[in-house]
């Protein structure tokens, strides 16, 4: 299976053009393709106004534009958007085939001061089929929870994919520790660049997009400077719970012996 995470510099508000340059950066011959969170519309909302009247909703011109994308490259498209539901707004993510099916994840662990602008996620950790295989989507700060990509994991997700917009150091080699104790792979598409819309905000983007799968290293990473794509094939064999013959990742378990909570 053929894998990318696509690493962006988009322009505040340029929803269409940012779009257009996301997908410019998709090589050819992908099975999936991850795009960073929030790739259309830029990351710092000075205030919920602003972030409404760039939100849409899941069906609207970002979902329309991966599916002719989608249909016309084979690939299926992972992208991070805004999204409008009537008076609720989220940090959301589409998964979109090929075939124009698409499937949603809204984000459930809200950072910093995207808890005074989006609502908070209420889909859970939802895994879907895709690319003959398992699916799951994480957006960005999800990642410091172990029990995000774990949910996914316990439901079968053999791939995570993660739109990020990462500016704290650590994200990218945690995600490699999810993907070692999880027994999976994971695509964590962020971006590049700095945005400071808020007066004493400012935020420089990280960059270091990768794919890291169940072997505890990184299978393809971009470093923070510019725009590209980390691409990878992977062995979902790989994504196999049984360490040992006579070990087993969830079979070995003992919740009763955790702390709850």
């Amino acid at each position: 299976m053929r894998v990318a995470a696509i690493q962006t510099s988009p322009v505040f508000g340029e929803t269409v053009r940012n779009l257009e340059a996301a997908l410019a950066l998709v090589p050819p011959g992908l099975d999936l393709a991850v795009l960073p969170e929030l790739c259309t519309t830029g990351y710092q909302f000075r205030d919920r106004g602003e972030l409404r009247e760039l939100a849409e909703p899941a069906d609207g011109p970002t979902s329309q534009r991966l599916a002719a994308a989608a249909a016309a490259t084979g690939t299926t498209l992972v992208a991070g958007f805004a999204e409008r539901d009537g008076e609720r707004l989220y940090n959301s993510s589409l998964l979109v085939r090929p075939d124009g099916t698409a499937a949603l994840y809204r984000k459930v662990h809200l950072f910093w001061d995207e808890k005074l602008v989006f609502d908070p996620g209420d889909l859970g950790f939802p895994v879907f089929a895709a690319c003959g295989t398992a699916v799951g989507m994480m957006i960005c700060f999800d990642w410091i929870f172990p029990e995000a990509a774990r949910s996914l994991a316990r439901r079968g997700a053999k791939l995570i994919a993660h739109p990020s917009n990462l500016v704290l150091p650590h994200c990218p080699d945690a995600m490699v520790t999810r993907c070692l104790e999880n027994r999976c792979f994971a695509v964590t598409a962020n971006r590049v660049g700095r945005e400071e819309r808020i007066a004493g905000r400012r935020l420089d983007f990280i960059g270091r997009s990768q794919v890291c799968g169940p072997r505890g290293a990184p299978l393809a990473r971009l470093d923070g400077a510019a725009t590209g794509a980390a691409a990878a094939a992977i062995d979902l064999a790989h994504a196999d719970p049984r360490l040992t013959p006579r070990n087993d990742l969830w079979e070995d378990r003992r919740p009763d012996q955790y702390a709850g909570g």
